[in-house]
């Protein structure tokens, strides 16, 4: 039996929906996003469009938390190989950079009446609260968007891992990871024109292809903790809540192909 969950009219009537497929979604979103193809920094216009799609997720009753990247700001493994600052001291930057993308989303979608929060792995008190996994459950349960900043803290560690980190931190159902192409193909569609998009695929296939939507460190906590991935096109309007509603978009990594 399905449950049910309400929102009251304006007439003040309830409306019942159906609970909603996921209780509990994880959302990552590339730095990327926040700027214009080929762009940089935090473009007004993509802000808007992000915070949008993950209000409209919200109305779908789950639980919503994200992952920021910060590619658009800075790219710490860039400065890296450039030679002249440390891997450690550009990955820090790199996180900061994920924070500036944070703020961003909350504000805009504090403005547009969806409480958010952001928590962040590195003590930033002025601006975010410090990550305790037990205040973002509490956020989350609330009814608030729970915005995740400054990966996990930690140098060398992506913040495709942070996500996957994340999401078993708060027990999420499921991971979303939104990009720019519409699933995982065994080849890049973008050089190659005989590429083929995957509708389902394993952890285990995914870890052996050494695919690169992901990284191999959140693909292996994702399998050691059962939590299947989905990888979908962002840009496509509508899409975040309809995965988070369980409809079908992109490509699904889990143990099973067969699982839904």
């Amino acid at each position: 039996m399905k449950r049910l969950f309400g929102v009251l009219s304006q007439e003040g009537a309830l409306v019942t929906e159906n609970t909603p497929h996921y209780k509990r979604v994880l959302l990552k979103i590339s730095g990327e996003a926040f700027c214009k193809p080929g762009g940089f920094g935090i473009d007004s216009d993509e802000l808007q469009v992000i915070a949008n799609e993950i209000a409209a997720a919200l109305k779908t009753g789950v639980e919503l938390a994200v992952v920021v990247g910060g590619g658009n700001i800075i790219r710490g493994a860039t400065l890296a190989q450039q030679g002249h600052i440390d891997q450690s001291t550009a990955d820090y930057m790199g996180m900061l950079g994920t924070v500036l993308n944070a703020l961003a989303l909350k504000e805009t979608l504090d403005k547009m009446g969806y409480p958010a929060r952001v928590l962040s792995a590195i003590d930033l008190s002025s601006v975010a609260e410090t990550f305790i996994r037990g205040r973002a459950i509490r956020h989350l349960e609330k009814g608030r968007i729970v915005v995740f900043a400054a990966g996990t803290g930690n140098p060398y560690f992506t913040t495709d891992t942070a996500a996957a980190l994340r999401a078993t931190e708060i027990g999420a159902d499921i991971l979303l990871k939104a990009t720019k192409v519409d699933g995982i193909y065994d080849k890049d569609p973008n050089v190659h024109e005989d590429a083929v998009r995957y509708d389902t695929i394993t952890f285990k296939q995914a870890i052996d292809q050494q695919l690169k939507i992901m990284d191999l460190s959140a693909f292996s906590m994702c399998m050691e903790r059962n939590i299947p991935i989905i990888v979908f096109n962002m840009k496509k309007p509508g899409h975040i809540a309809e995965v988070a509603s369980g409809i079908a978009h992109g490509t699904r990594v889990s143990h099973d192909v067969t699982s839904k």
